[in-house]
């Protein structure tokens, strides 16, 4: 554990039963004992302000005593916190840090990863609100946003063309939002064996009587293996996942979404007559796979929808919406818990939620998907593929064909 999270731990415990003098002075002691640094620790942890804790060291370095008559504030005086005072405040920093989430995806922050300096100057320049880059650091860590480390950002060698993609699938975001297109991000999660295993991760249970796993988690003794392929509905913050228990391919990842269109889609979207699909360009619903395109096609006839898909390049998987808006949370929904059974993995699937109110519903398909299919030359000139004219073996549309086609 850190010494912030101590920190943190420490004053979560005690805030209750101090007063504002006993914080002030609380945090003073803890920023003397750390030393070099512990002030901004200390700040960090308990979300006080700098001065805040410098003023509580200041004092007890002067001799203060927590019996000397000093006004405290009665409880609730004070400034009231920037996210009272402009109750739009936290929408619209999620809204800078991940635009395409609320409707923004033309922020200048979309594609980078910023310092909160520059999210407190782009506060004030696009919402005209004033704040301070050490609240920003509060308020996105209040909203789930931690440090991450540069090197785990990038994976392998980066395309060249690869931020103008970014910008490409950036304007078909906004064009969709704005014409009410379904806008959707597709990926499988990590599988997961099936059976009495350990999970990572802890929850609260009577102490002494923590969930029992094997020792082992030897593959040959599991149930299974769980494939859960999601399907996220980026405007309207709802994903569906099935999850399968045969093997991960096209096949199955287009049957996935042909699901979710049955059971979400088409009721949120009526007339939808486009879907715009954002995949990676690796796995069951790769660029180049040749059934993924042609399972694509079958779904365009059958139902009568042009079917837009736009691919992330390659090394850079994390970026998909899903990742972090999905798949994050029902990992921490399931934390801790052993996944014994297919129904109970769809049932955590399916209790996921967010405070942005994310609605999740999942389902178990439990048909066989076999590996090694393949698709001709002549069933490839058949389908009624329009490439983009920027990177056509990233950016496509899959149309219905004719009838007579």
């Amino acid at each position: 554990m850190s010494v912030e999270d101590d920190v943190r731990q420490k004053f979560n415990r005690l805030k209750g039963s101090m007063d504002e003098r006993m914080r002030r002075l609380w945090a003073g002691a803890e920023a003397d004992s750390i030393g070099h640094g512990g002030i901004a620790t200390v700040a960090r942890a308990t979300g006080l302000a700098i001065r805040t804790v410098t003023a509580g060291r200041n004092e007890l370095r002067a001799g203060a005593r927590t019996d000397d008559l000093v006004r405290v504030r009665r409880k609730g005086g004070g400034r009231r916190p920037h996210e009272v005072v402009h109750p739009g405040l936290l929408a619209a920093l999620e809204a800078l840090v991940a635009p395409a989430t609320r409707g923004d995806p033309e922020s200048p922050l979309r594609w980078t990863s910023k310092s909160t300096h520059t999210l407190s100057a782009e506060m004030f320049d696009t919402y005209k609100i004033r704040v301070g880059d050490k609240t920003v650091a509060r308020l996105l860590r209040g909203l789930g946003y931690s440090l991450q480390a540069t090197q785990k950002t990038v994976e392998g060698a980066q395309h060249p063309d690869r931020n103008a993609q970014f910008e490409h699938i950036n304007a078909k975001a906004k064009e969709c939002l704005e014409r009410g297109i379904p806008f959707v991000s597709v990926d499988t999660k990590k599988k997961e064996l099936v059976g009495n295993f350990k999970n990572a991760g802890r929850e609260w249970h009577p102490e002494g009587l923590p969930e029992r796993a094997d020792v082992h988690d030897f593959p040959n003794q599991a149930i299974g293996k769980a494939i859960p392929y999601g399907v996220l509905d980026v405007a309207d913050n709802s994903a569906f996942v099935v999850v399968g228990n045969d093997h991960d391919t096209p096949r199955f990842a287009v049957t996935s979404f042909e699901t979710w269109w049955l059971r979400m889609g088409r009721k949120r979207y009526p007339n939808a007559r486009e879907i715009h699909i954002t995949a990676d360009s690796g796995g069951s619903n790769a660029s180049r796979s040749r059934i993924w395109k042609t399972e694509l096609q079958k779904f365009a006839d059958k139902y009568g929808i042009a079917v837009g898909v736009s691919h992330f390049p390659p090394g850079t998987s994390k970026w998909n919406k899903i990742e972090h808006r999905l798949f994050a949370f029902i990992t921490m929904n399931w934390r801790g818990r052993p996944l014994r059974t297919f129904e109970i993995i769809v049932s955590l699937i399916g209790a996921t939620t967010t405070s942005a109110g994310l609605v999740v519903r999942a389902a178990l398909d439990g048909r066989k998907y076999p590996l090694g299919e393949e698709v001709s030359d002549a069933q490839m000139k058949s389908l009624n593929i329009v490439k983009d004219a920027f990177h056509g073996d990233w950016n496509y549309t899959i149309r219905p064909r004719s009838k007579a086609a």
